[in-house]
């Protein structure tokens, strides 16, 4: 799943509209489905992040070493 510039101009024109006079029942059910959406991929995108950290005191000495010289060639 993943969030689209037009997901989210849609999520703005909603909420804006909101605002301004208000959703019908459709809108709101749009806008519900909208925020579903996008609150999942945003879960997802935090859950892959986490689920690649590696704690430095779990790696072994040399795998520290692989790690921090791949550091330096990325930067």
């Amino acid at each position: 799943m993943t969030i689209t510039p037009e997901m989210i101009a849609r999520i703005n024109e909603l909420a804006a509209k909101k605002k301004a006079e208000g959703l019908t029942e459709g809108e709101q059910a749009e806008q519900k489905a909208l925020y579903k959406e996008y609150l999942a991929a945003i879960r997802g995108q935090v859950r892959q992040k986490l689920d690649n950290v590696r704690y430095v005191e779990d790696l072994t000495e040399e795998e520290l070493k692989e790690e921090l010289a791949n550091r330096t060639k990325e930067v």
